[in-house]
């Protein structure tokens, strides 16, 4: 199951104030990017494989902060992050673009599972 995330649950995540240890994978997004919307079933179908039962998953739009990017390193929409809480600290890895973009969702679904699976 995918969890929408407001700006305030991802900088909790982010700065580690969750309660205990948690393994997150946020797919970042925007309203207005095709490549955004033609991942979301894909997302949607990752998150429930039951390998990844103790992973949680997001999804983040943008614009609800627009410095996100920044602090980050996002370099566009869709962006795929796994961060790792380890309080006090978090840890914070972002999946590479593609060699060759799928020409619908940008990621395809393999390329998701490999990061997740490397690490998690």
């Amino acid at each position: 199951m995918v969890e929408r995330i407001s700006a305030q649950g991802l900088h909790k995540i982010i700065q580690g104030e969750t309660i205990g240890a948690q393994t997150c994978v946020i797919k970042f997004y925007s309203n207005g990017c095709d490549y955004c919307h033609n991942l979301k079933e894909y997302f949607e179908d990752i998150s429930d494989i039951d390998d990844y039962q103790g992973v949680r998953f997001f999804a983040f739009n943008v614009a609800d902060d627009p410095k996100i990017d920044k602090r980050l390193k996002l370099n566009g929409v869709p962006t795929i992050c796994m961060i790792k809480t380890q309080p006090p600290e978090a840890q914070i890895k972002i999946i590479a673009d593609p060699d060759t973009p799928h020409q619908h969702t940008w990621f395809r679904s393999s390329e998701i599972k490999s990061f997740i699976e490397r690490n998690k």
